[in-house]
């Protein structure tokens, strides 16, 4: 059995590991809270740019442009949101696994933008090549980040030095449930979307009205498909952004209950080691006196 002096010690350890996440607990509920705003607001707009896009590719016909057809390339480049500090519980380490547990990305025809140290340095240690660094966008998530990262890998994409690219970023659904995605950019499958916008159309004639384009189609895409990948970007990063803050909230919580369980184990350890030391010092006390007498 422990003596008191180091159940005394682990007990004090305990209860300022406790403080320490329950504060943190505290200061990551403050910014979920701004955190869930930003995402929630942000949402309808990045929906509606989907639709928007997806009826007019779903209406185009069959249309040539370079944001529609694959490459000859096969590297895959892969946007990865992660977060910059652990202490998420499984956060970080289930997008991760979106990347590694996928047998489409080897670690030779695969190419990383991280968006998150934590994210970064996993796959860097798994020999994953890791093209460029953009973690401090995860502080404070702004649109013109996505901007930033929208237009190199377009660039990449445009060039042929890339023939896919991939977002992979966590949807925040609540403060309990948050879910690992992995999206494609780019090429934009006509194939689905078109048979996406047949499945959802109650209007029989808006299926085979074709759309008109004032430019022409492909000047129109030119300038709306850069819109669209960097408002998924940024949908994403404000979702990756709420829903670390919300997983950290979680494990927080659950250290600090485990904090609190492990005291009051220890107290009732101390309370018996206690009870057995004065136990033992009236037994020494009586038979010192008996043998006196």
């Amino acid at each position: 059995m422990a003596s008191m002096r180091d159940i005394k010690r682990r007990k004090e350890s305990v209860q300022s590991t406790g403080q320490i996440t329950k504060a943190m607990k505290l200061v990551s509920s403050v910014k979920l809270q701004k955190a869930r705003i930003g995402a929630e607001v942000s949402k309808p707009y990045f929906d509606a740019m989907y639709d928007a896009v997806a009826g007019m590719i779903a209406k185009s016909g069959q249309m040539s442009h370079p944001f529609l057809q694959k490459k000859e390339s096969k590297k895959k480049a892969v946007i990865l949101l992660t977060s910059n500090r652990g202490l998420a519980g499984g956060y970080n380490s289930n997008v991760v696994k979106l990347i590694t547990k996928d047998e489409q990305f080897d670690k030779e025809n695969t190419i990383i933008y991280a968006v998150g140290i934590k994210g970064r340095d996993a796959l860097e240690r798994q020999g994953f090549r890791i093209e460029n660094d953009y973690s401090e966008a995860m502080n404070e998530p702004l649109y013109s980040d996505a901007i930033q990262i929208g237009k190199e890998v377009l660039s990449q994409f445009v060039q042929g030095n890339i023939g896919e690219i991939f977002l992979a970023y966590t949807i925040f659904k609540n403060t309990v449930v948050q879910i690992p995605t992995l999206t494609r950019l780019l090429p934009i499958d006509a194939a689905d979307i078109v048979s996406e916008e047949e499945d959802i159309s109650e209007n029989p004639i808006d299926r085979i009205t074709l759309m008109n384009y004032e430019p022409e189609p492909e000047e129109a895409l030119d300038a709306i498909i850069p819109k669209y990948i960097n408002s998924l970007i940024y949908g994403g990063l404000v979702e990756s952004h709420a829903s670390e803050n919300g997983a950290r909230m979680q494990a927080m919580d659950s250290a600090t209950s485990n904090a609190e369980e492990m005291i009051s184990d220890l107290s009732l350890k101390y309370n018996r080691a206690r009870q057995a030391s004065i136990t033992q010092e009236l037994t020494e006390i009586i038979a010192g006196a008996s043998a006196i007498s």
